[in-house]
């Protein structure tokens, strides 16, 4: 990690893909300032948060679809156009871990791409649905080992009010509900994998191989649903709720801002 607020433009932005979880987001302070740029159709909102009788700068934005290459693409506007020290994707995932209830939130240790590969006939691949085979070339990034250390005392703090299951996010470009999926390419290839979203990677590839000043990627979603035929909704405010609750606490009181 590098150190000195004064190097970055804020401290924090929140990077989020869907409307319900900029509400989640949005609840967190009374009071957003909406941003506009010339020549860029994104809309951007800022806020301050207290922290030790200093305050620091907090900006947010939604993308404009879900998936990698959207979050990549509102990814680099944040970092390029606010240089923040932390950029954090809260948000809503699929759980496919052991011992996980709606609401848990999952801390990715490491994102990983499992929809990255080749498709073939079936019998050229280990991973078969019916005639079509997969071959995986599956590409891995990870989560800052001085992060990760700030993220488990988290956890375990006494004012966490949440479950936390700190692990690998597995990363692709479809919406699953389907157990098969899960089961032949995921847990087949990482098998200790606790959540599954579509836009993890993304975030974390565009913080790594960004120009200049480069935020720490941070993803903490919680669980609406487990990838499988029972997919539904209801879940999604709540883990709305949880996982931007646990971002809060996060950089409130726990990553370092000095």
């Amino acid at each position: 990690m590098t150190g000195g607020m004064e190097q970055y433009g804020c401290a924090v932005a929140l990077q989020t893909a869907v409307s319900i979880e900029t509400a989640g987001v949005m609840r967190l302070y009374g009071e957003w300032r909406t941003l506009h740029y010339p020549g860029d159709s994104q809309i951007y909102y800022e806020t301050e948060f207290e922290r030790d009788g200093k305050h620091f700068r907090l900006v947010t934005a939604q993308q404009e679809e879900m998936g990698m290459p959207a979050a990549v693409s509102l990814s680099h506007k944040l970092i390029e156009r606010f240089r923040p020290r932390y950029l954090i994707m809260p948000g809503i995932a699929a759980g496919i871990g052991a011992e996980q209830i709606f609401g848990d939130v999952i801390a990715a240790d490491t994102v990983w791409n499992y929809s990255y590969g080749k498709f073939v006939s079936a019998d050229e691949a280990g991973i078969q649905f019916g005639t079509v085979g997969f071959l995986p070339r599956p590409t891995s990034l990870y989560l800052d080992k001085e992060v990760e250390r700030y993220v488990r005392r988290a956890a375990k703090a006494p004012d966490n009010e949440f479950h936390v299951h700190i692990g690998p996010m597995a990363c692709g470009t479809a919406v699953v509900s389907n157990s098969e999926v899960v089961e032949k390419q995921v847990r087949a290839q990482f098998p200790l994998t606790a959540g599954l979203d579509m836009e993890s990677y993304g975030v974390f590839y565009a913080a790594r191989h960004a120009s200049g000043l480069k935020p720490e990627p941070v993803v903490v979603k919680s669980i609406c649903d487990f990838a499988d035929e029972g997919k539904n909704h209801i879940y999604q405010k709540f883990a709305s709720f949880t996982s931007s609750e646990f971002a809060r606490l996060l950089y409130e009181k726990y990553l370092p801002l000095e």
